[in-house]
Order: C-alpha cells, then structure tokens, then sequence
C-alpha cells in the first residue's frame, strides 16, 4: 500500500493553491490551479493540488518532485497563519533543494520566507500586457536561459518583492517592477508575473477590476486593446516541469 507520496514514482508535482479566482472567471476558464496544470504540457510527473487554507498538510521535500505556488488575491504582508505556515515549508524545500516555483503572491511569499520583504509597491498597481527584460545573470538560468532579452508577460499585482534574500540573484524586471523574477538557492524561482495567464484571462482581470482602475484613473479599454499573446512567458510553466522531472529522477536509485 502506498502511503506517502515519496512511494510514488515519479514524484508528484505539486500546485500549492493559496488563492481563488474571481467567481465570473472561475466559472468560465476555471482556477488559478487548472491554468497552471494545463501549462506543464505532457509532463510525465503526476499533479497534486493542495491548498493550505483548507488545512491540507503540506508534504516534506523527499515526497514531491517540486512545488508551483500559486497567485492570490491576499496580501503576504497580512501575515495570515497559512501563508506564514506555507513560507516557513518553502524555506525547507530551498534548503532541500527542491525545485519552487512561486507566482505572483508566491513569488512575494518566497522572497519573505528566505529573509526579504514583500509589501505594497509605492507605484501602486501593474496591471495588464507589460514587457519585461532580463537581466545578464539570465543567460546561464536553468529556467531563463536561451529566452529573449525582452519578452512580454501578464500582470496584475499591488505587492511586490520590495527586498530580496541575501544571496538571490535577479533575473528580470521592468520600469514599473525591478523585480519581474529571481532564483534563490539552486532550484527555486520567484516570478511576479504570471505565465498561467492567456490573453482571455488577462483580459477577465481588467474587466473585473475595472471600476477600481477607472478610480485610479487607468483607462480599462486603453489597457484591454494593449493585451497581448505571451508565449515566452507561459513556456516557463513546461520548463519547470522539466526540471522537476530531472530533480526526481536524480533522487531515485541509480539516478544522474
């Protein structure tokens, strides 16, 4: 009898769901959890969805080939007892050199839970089909090597990665967010955009927040027509699963 997903071969891949979508969007596109499985293309890893708000226990490093961490609508600097819980395991996966990859609010967390500071960005809100660009260090990633120096990618955040841990190293950013991405350790990636997104959804988003821009000033039609396709981006979700699929195999017997 199986009983603990470390028994499992391959590894689970696991999406570590820390938030919803909006109830329209859901209905239409499904969740973040869906959008984010359909990204790992024919991965031969299995997937487990798990989401620590409901009080689904997270497994150790040994049990999982890696972890995606998802988006949410929270904020990391309300320091609910699930996200704090969700930061202190991601810390253990680092550690355990585990391969992570966090988005958006899972980006944030990460860069906390390993020593830096996630709050409110002084510019307020990125929103919508914004180009990011690469830094030098990119070009010998693991995940961002060989990209193009300038890609477009899906926003849509209030918070950002304000510090980064000592010893991160920054792989993208923009005018708005010097931040687009960062690796910590050997195996763990933080990207404030989201590659899960396709142009439906990004435009979903606009229109569910559009009385709030609208407050803010933000034109949600001008920021509508400038969505875009992001196939750079959303690429990174399949070269991830790679990647997990290489750190499984690595940890069974007679693994390279």
């Amino acid at each position: 009898m199986i009983t603990r997903m470390e028994d499992l071969s391959p590894r689970p891949l696991a999406i570590i769901k820390l938030g919803d979508t909006f109830d329209a969007l859901r209905e239409r596109r499904g969740d973040f959890e869906h959008w984010m499985a359909a990204g790992l293309g024919d991965t031969r890893l299995p997937v487990v969805v798990l989401d620590p708000r409901r009080g689904d226990t997270l497994p150790s490093p040994a049990e999982i080939s890696g972890a995606i961490v998802s988006g949410s609508h929270a904020m990391v600097s309300h320091r609910e007892p699930w996200s704090e819980a969700t930061g202190a395991w991601l810390s253990q996966l680092v550690a355990s050199h585990t391969p992570v990859l966090g988005i958006c609010f899972g980006h944030q967390l990460l860069a906390r839970a390993l020593g830096g500071e996630a709050g409110d960005h002084p510019g307020g809100m990125e929103i919508g089909t914004v180009q990011v660009e690469l830094t030098p260090e990119a070009a010998d990633d693991p995940l961002m090597h060989d990209l193009p120096s300038r890609f477009d990618a899906h926003v849509v955040h209030r918070q950002s990665a304000l510090r980064l841990p000592e010893g991160a190293v920054r792989l993208a950013g923009n005018d708005f967010e010097r931040t687009q991405a960062f690796r910590i350790g050997e195996n763990a990636w933080g990207v404030q955009f989201h590659p899960e997104f396709d142009a439906d959804i990004m435009r979903g988003y606009v229109e569910q927040l559009a009385q709030s821009l609208r407050a803010e000033g933000v034109d949600p039609a001008a920021l509508r027509d400038r969505v875009a396709g992001t196939a750079t981006a959303a690429c990174l979700l399949e070269r991830f699963a790679h990647i997990a699929e290489a750190h499984d195999a690595a940890a069974r017997p007679g693994g390279a």
